[in-house]
């Protein structure tokens, strides 16, 4: 066999791979790090994304303060005596006959304040009962709250001979509020607060025993019954602005507590334990969110009734709308809430002619096929 050449034979030199010159060194200035321009395209493509979710966002939030506007505009336009917009603005400004200013400020005004605010206040406090319990079914109701206040009108019709709207309301509003605290008491006296099913639990139980005590009251009594069965369908009209001045420091305040409290529910939505290694005290979060829906929904219920279906399903639209996260979904259930409950006044004002329905009766007439709509769509009710 011929000798190798030792000319043309491969030494393990040559066999070595080649020079690590060829490749960009990182530690040289300039040099571009290995998957770095993958790395900063992803960045870029994320931070677009963002962007762009932000804009929808903008663009939904700024809808919704049109349609708001519109629903309040044919709130002071449409009822029993049809207005201009010539004679609405003249009873604005007081330079129209006696009979346009009565029927601006005396009916159309306060209704539509009314009901904006009432709306609004139903769509945070389902949202913040919905978020706390972690149950796409339950609403502000469930804390006991509509219950607390039928009792504490009929009491007050009963005991006291209370009729009017402008003292009704104070009634309400502190039967609203004792029965959440009671509820409250019940929850946290046998249970870990950071669990939402003993909280559910103590509402309905509580919720149930109310209204049985308001069912034998009224049974026995035709005056309380009269009272009773007036205010429990829900209704706006022959409401004054008195009525809402007496449930605004209630509403202001629950709503100071709600967006005080966006951010300790989104992290109690990744769960109790998780939110607790997040930093979040749980206890803390859980007295704001239920002080804040409890002083939402006794203000909301001590205006106008006990109104269903709002904070039920108005919550559900927010996170199609916006996604899951607080911060967007509370001011877009305000806005989808208080617009709801004005349009629904205003058809309640339409259908009925001079009897008017109440906006109860037609929120529950809409609310019902709306919300076996959202219940069929699995997306729209996971929390």
């Amino acid at each position: 066999m011929p000798a190798p050449d030792p000319l043309t034979t491969p030494t393990p030199a040559d066999r070595r791979p080649a020079s690590p010159a060829a490749a960009p060194d990182p530690r040289t200035p300039g040099a571009a790090a290995p998957g770095a321009a993958r790395v900063g395209g992803t960045g870029v493509a994320a931070l677009g994304v963002h962007r762009a979710a932000v804009r929808r966002r903008v663009a939904v939030v700024a809808a919704l303060v049109v349609v708001l506007l519109l629903a309040a505009v044919a709130s002071l336009l449409f009822g029993s005596n049809r207005l201009g917009v010539d004679q609405v603005l003249a009873g604005l400004t007081r330079t129209g006959s006696s009979t346009t200013e009565a029927v601006v400020w005396g009916s159309r005004i306060p209704r539509t304040l009314i009901g904006a605010a009432v709306g609004a206040a139903l769509g945070i406090a389902g949202l913040l009962m919905q978020g706390h319990t972690r149950n796409p079914l339950a609403d502000p109701g469930l804390f006991g709250v509509s219950s607390g206040a039928g009792l504490a009108v009929v009491l007050g019709v009963y005991v006291f001979g209370v009729t009017s709207t402008g003292a009704t309301v104070w009634f309400a509003l502190a039967g609203a509020v004792v029965a959440s605290v009671v509820v409250f008491s019940v929850t946290i006296a046998g249970s870990d607060t950071a669990s939402p099913v003993p909280l559910a639990l103590a509402g309905a139980a509580v919720s149930a025993l109310l209204g049985a005590v308001t069912s034998f009251i009224v049974l026995t009594d035709q005056q309380s019954l009269d009272a009773y069965r007036l205010w429990v369908v829900g209704s706006l009209a022959a409401r004054q602005l008195d009525v809402l001045a007496a449930a605004a420091p209630f509403l202001l305040v629950g709503l100071a507590l709600a967006v005080a409290n966006v951010r300790s529910l989104d992290a109690l939505g990744l769960g109790a334990e998780l939110a607790r290694g997040l930093g979040e005290n749980v206890l803390v979060a859980r007295l704001v969110g239920l002080g804040g829906i409890t002083l939402l929904a006794a203000g909301a219920t001590a205006a106008a009734g006990p109104i269903g279906f709002v904070g039920l399903t108005v919550p559900h639209v927010a996170r199609a709308l916006v996604g899951t996260g607080h911060r967007w979904t509370l001011p877009v259930s305000a806005l989808v809430g208080a617009a709801l409950v004005l349009v629904a006044d205003v058809v309640g004002r339409l259908v009925g002619g001079f009897s008017e329905v109440e906006v109860g009766i037609v929120l529950a007439v809409i609310g019902g096929p709306v919300f076996v709509a959202v219940a069929r769509r699995r997306s729209l009710v996971s929390l």
